[in-house]
């Protein structure tokens, strides 16, 4: 049975991390000593859930938690460094402190270090989250104990209610861009300028006028779009957030 550790001190360890190519120690303390800090924890990296739900939407929340007074939002998961170090590339996730439990040390004395042999993963972190502050745990999130890779409770949204029940996570946003384009980088000004996070699509090797337009309905770039509506290019974004929403027609 797992047992949560609220109120308690979170373990005394060192992690060994992987920077600009050097290895560096960093410690709990160094972590979260005078700090409030989110900690979410998963199986794997790479792995489907860690990689599509559980880490992106920590990050894109990060600014959020930051408005509620937390310091750091930490990815801990029992891989080498090596892989923590690449996935944090591959997730492009800059919000996040990726923090690499190769040994299962912090994860054992948590109580949190289960056995996946069967999926050849060996000894792994059972996915959780909490908040830690100045070291001592004041809340935990822990999965229901179930076949599988359960994700109920763990996940950003349920730690946003618990922090600021009232509060409205934002929308999600995405940009269709151009290289180059003084548009575009006017309306990424506008975007970040308003604390909006966004997933940028260039046109490139993959991406086309042609997907922008099925998209949009639109060939030309940019193209935003904000809780699943277009609302279009510099201009109308311009607009939308002088708070006169022109949606492109």
């Amino acid at each position: 049975m797992l047992q949560p550790k609220e109120g308690q001190k979170v373990p005394a360890v060192t992690f060994r991390t992987r920077r600009d190519n050097q290895w560096k120690d960093v410690t709990t303390d160094q972590i979260f000593a005078g700090k409030t800090v989110i900690v979410f924890a998963l199986p794997g990296a790479y792995t489907p859930t860690c990689s599509t739900t559980h880490l992106p939407r920590y990050n894109e929340l990060a600014a959020t938690f930051s408005g509620l007074g937390v310091d750091e939002i930490v990815c801990l998961s029992v891989n080498d460094a090596f892989v923590m170090s690449e996935w944090q590339k591959d997730q492009d996730a800059p919000n996040v402190t990726f923090i690499p439990d190769g040994n299962g040390e912090f994860t054992g004395k948590m109580g949190m270090l289960v056995d996946k042999s069967n999926l050849g993963f060996g000894k792994r972190s059972w996915r959780y989250s909490m908040l830690v502050k100045d070291g001592v745990v004041v809340k935990q999130f822990i999965e229901p104990e179930k076949e599988g890779d359960p994700f109920e409770v763990s996940d950003a949204d349920t730690m946003l209610k618990y922090l600021a029940p009232a509060a409205k996570a934002p929308e999600p946003a995405v940009i269709f861009t151009k290289p180059g384009c003084p548009h575009c980088a006017r309306a990424k000004a506008l975007l970040e300028a308003n604390g909006v996070a966004y997933e940028e699509v260039a046109i490139g090797k993959n991406v086309s006028f042609s997907t922008i337009r099925a998209v949009s309905g639109r060939g030309t770039a940019p193209q935003a779009f904000i809780g699943g509506k277009l609302i279009g290019g510099a201009d109308e974004l311009e607009a939308w957030f002088a708070g006169k929403p022109k949606l492109a027609a």
